[in-house]
């Protein structure tokens, strides 16, 4: 039987007491650093984090140092920025996936579509806990939105001419599929990226297409440019010709009034004085009609005689009376030529 020995029993205790001591000050140095890093969380100028206490959620949206209890809340970090994700392509090497970008349209064509979606969360706690994949919630939201779309409109317009609309129209069909599950995410953008039939054939067919459709558009520009360049011309022709039938109409209408006014004091003259009227009237009517008549009034009558001498020399190169010289044959017809002339004048002024 062994004897008891306090000195053994006083060592084991100091061994002990000491052991307490060391552990509960490596305790603390590892619990204190813990601790304190573990109240701590700092959010991005991009960032907004979700707060979980207890098992209830609040989202936190100022960036900077914020202090939580360590333990009792958790930190879930929620990047804000705008992201996005293709359909129908690889991003990192731009090779087509022919089973999301394959479709068919309304004329029952096939047609390669490549997409690229960006959005941006907009509610942190829903989008950490209303579904367990946001964005892959949003992908096949988008797939069966593109492929929708793209089935209510025909090859040419999805190749060529249609893209914008159909971009927008995406758009709005998956904000209001978003609206309805409500996961915290926000669309920002949809993007067609590129659109190609599926056989090189008929991208061939189709890219002839595009080429005549742009060679029309470029003859249309041609041909209004040229009209935007003749219009122009042709009302300043119009103008100068207008301008000028009005000259003209207004020169005719002062000369109609002018011949009136002439004509009208012609008459008052007339009237006063008819026969010297009609005798004056009657020489310049004569003097028009026979410009180079050379006339004689020999102002023994009331009615003059009108004496063509060239006619009765036969010489109208002559200038004067002394160089006439008649002959006997135009001597015998002078008579019958001036009684001729008589008549004419009596019948004019009668």
């Amino acid at each position: 039987m062994e004897s008891y020995n306090p000195d053994l029993e006083k060592k084991v205790k100091d061994v002990m007491k000491h052991a307490r001591r060391t552990g509960l000050a490596a305790l603390l140095v590892i619990a204190v650093p813990v601790i304190g890093f573990g109240s701590v969380y700092n959010i991005q100028e991009q960032e907004q984090a979700v707060l979980t206490t207890f098992g209830k959620a609040q989202p936190v949206t100022t960036p900077g140092l914020h202090f939580k209890i360590p333990f009792v809340q958790h930190v879930q970090k929620v990047n804000t920025t705008i992201q996005g994700f293709a359909l129908g392509y690889n991003q990192e090497d731009n090779a087509s996936v022919e089973e999301d970008s394959l479709m068919i349209t309304h004329d029952y064509n096939f047609v390669n579509v490549d997409f690229f979606v960006e959005y941006k969360v907009a509610d942190p706690v829903k989008a950490v806990y209303a579904s367990q994949d946001p964005v892959m919630v949003l992908k096949n939201i988008s797939q069966s939105c593109i492929r929708t779309v793209i089935g209510s409109y025909d090859v040419d317009s999805v190749l060529t001419t249609g893209k914008n609309e159909i971009q927008s129209k995406v758009k709005d069909m998956i904000i209001q599929s978003l609206e309805k599950h409500d996961i915290g995410i926000q669309v920002v953008n949809v993007t067609i990226q590129d659109s190609e039939p599926p056989t090189i054939e008929v991208m061939e067919a189709f890219k002839a297409v595009e080429t005549a459709k742009q060679g029309k558009e470029t003859a249309i520009n041609n041909a209004n440019k040229y009209r935007n360049e003749k219009l122009p011309q042709a009302t300043a022709e119009i103008d100068k010709v207008m301008q000028e039938a009005e000259s003209t109409r207004v020169q005719r209408v002062n000369e109609a009034n002018a011949e009136v006014s002439k004509f009208n004091a012609m008459y008052e003259e007339y009237a006063k004085n008819p026969e010297v009227t009609k005798q004056r009237m009657f020489y310049e009517a004569m003097e028009d009609i026979l410009p180079n008549l050379k006339v004689i009034i020999d102002g023994t009558d009331k009615t003059s005689t009108i004496l063509p001498l060239d006619s009765f020399t036969g010489n109208s190169g002559s200038s004067g009376l002394s160089k006439t010289v008649p002959s006997q044959s135009t001597a015998v017809q002078q008579p019958l030529l001036l009684l001729r002339f008589r008549q004419i004048q009596i019948s004019l002024l009668t």
